[in-house]
């Protein structure tokens, strides 16, 4: 029998790479996949469990998808993702609107989830997360232009704060062979902008032979028919000079790297299990800028950490404004549970959040510097679409990562269609976005 199933995906690039395969997966046993959860037989809620916040995000849909079944207008909620994963035993005690959950180790089993509950069970599933499988068919969610390629799944740095590993397993790359099988698939289906991604990028292929296959896998995928190779999470102390050369080198490598640092102070860095050292931080930095010419660098960064007293909240401040990183995005420390980091000494909730206002400024001054420095200049656009409030086309450059960095608002001549590269003459900024005029130099 056939059923009707629609996807939320919550949280990041990676889980929403789980939910496209399992979408493909519902749409090759026969069923059909909705675009809205109002009609479904199965609404499949997959979540995201990496911080209280995000748990309490996902429990918010799963009570929104309730209401709708109390409805009428669903029969089924499924749970998976990391949430589920992390909570299995509460979110089956405490949320009875949920009818099954699948773990980060069994997305595989959706079919078989999706009709067992149609057929009155209440499946939970939670497979081996340290060995499921990572390949797959998917329903592409994200514009036609645009696809994420993940290259590995887990992760092995244990950083303090954090449950990544607890939920996703051990670090473990995909066969080279298999991720270029798939990129060549998104090349062929129209794809310009290709977007690596994983927890570490920059530790691929080390759990085979000990070395970095970092640098390789993206020499061979700018060989595919991509205009842009974007790359993501890239771990500081483990790129390498061979990476860096290739960045530098390949003219379809976007000139932007995704950096997070989290802190800089050394106690902090060391009692949160992190490898670097301030002065391995700066070092890299300056390696970075003076061997990647236009580099733009995002990095993520956490206030209020155990051990940030005044003394090392300030110093974080001064770095950001020495180092001068264009986009960084600022949170609170969350003490999570089951974490090193939770049962450490910490300033109160409130207090982090005030110093994340206050970082954030710092930020602000840095992207308006940046931001003013780039006037005047002529950017290679990718055209997402009209924006009917702007009165004016929106796209991104080199510098802009979709949904995590701003846009830049442009205007035309002539029709442009989204999903094609311009050239643009920056010449203004509105609300921090840089704007312009496309241009045919």
């Amino acid at each position: 029998m056939s059923y009707n199933v629609a996807f939320i995906s919550l949280g990041c690039a990676k889980n929403q790479v789980n939910c496209e395969q399992m979408m493909a997966s519902v749409a090759a046993a026969g069923h059909t996949v909705l675009a809205e959860p109002e009609g479904a037989d199965v609404v499949v809620v997959n979540t995201c469990g990496f911080l209280a916040t995000a748990c309490q995000e996902a429990i918010d849909v799963i009570l929104q998808m309730g209401l709708l079944k109390a409805a009428g207008k669903v029969q089924k909620i499924l749970v998976t993702g990391c949430m589920a994963q992390r909570y299995k035993e509460q979110v089956t005690a405490e949320l009875p609107e949920v009818d099954g959950i699948l773990g980060t180790g069994s997305y595989g089993d959706i079919v078989s989830a999706v009709e067992g509950v149609m057929s009155g069970a209440h499946p939970a599933a939670f497979g081996d997360i340290h060995t499921c499988g990572q390949a797959g068919e998917r329903i592409l969610t994200t514009p036609g232009w645009y696809a994420y390629l993940r290259i590995a799944e887990g992760c092995d740095n244990h950083c303090a704060y954090c449950v990544i590993p607890s939920l996703r397993g051990r670090y473990r790359s995909r066969p080279m062979d298999s991720v270029l099988a798939e990129a060549r698939e998104l090349a062929d289906a129209g794809v310009k902008e290709c977007i690596v991604i994983a927890q570490d990028i920059t530790r691929y292929g080390t759990d085979w032979d000990g070395r970095h296959h970092l640098a390789e896998l993206v020499e061979e995928l700018c060989k595919l028919d991509f205009h842009w190779i974007r790359l993501h999470y890239l771990y500081p102390d483990e790129i390498t000079d061979e990476l860096i050369d290739v960045i530098a080198r390949e003219e379809k490598v976007c000139k932007y790297i995704d950096l997070p640092i989290q802190h800089c102070n050394d106690v902090i860095l060391k009692k949160m299990n992190r490898r670097d050292t301030k002065a391995d931080l700066l070092a890299l930095f300056q390696k970075l800028r003076e061997r990647i010419p236009g580099l733009v660098l995002r990095t993520s960064l956490i206030t209020g950490l155990p051990y940030e007293d005044d003394a090392a909240f300030e110093e974080l401040c001064a770095f950001l404004r020495e180092v001068k990183i264009e986009r960084a995005g600022v949170f609170p420390f969350s003490p999570e549970e089951g974490t090193a980091a939770a049962k450490m000494e910490h300033v109160s909730a409130e207090e982090a959040f005030r110093r994340k206002e206050l970082l954030e400024d710092v930020q602000s001054d840095l992207i308006d510097a940046y931001n003013d420095s780039c006037l005047g200049s002529l950017r290679e656009v990718l055209c997402e679409g009209f924006d009917p409030q702007a009165q004016m086309y929106v796209g991104r450059s080199y510098a802009e990562s979709p949904g995590i960095d701003g846009n830049i608002y442009f205007s035309s001549e002539e029709e442009t269609e989204a999903g094609t590269f311009v050239t643009v003459r920056l010449t203004g900024v509105m609300d921090g976005d840089l704007t312009g005029e496309r241009t045919a130099e």
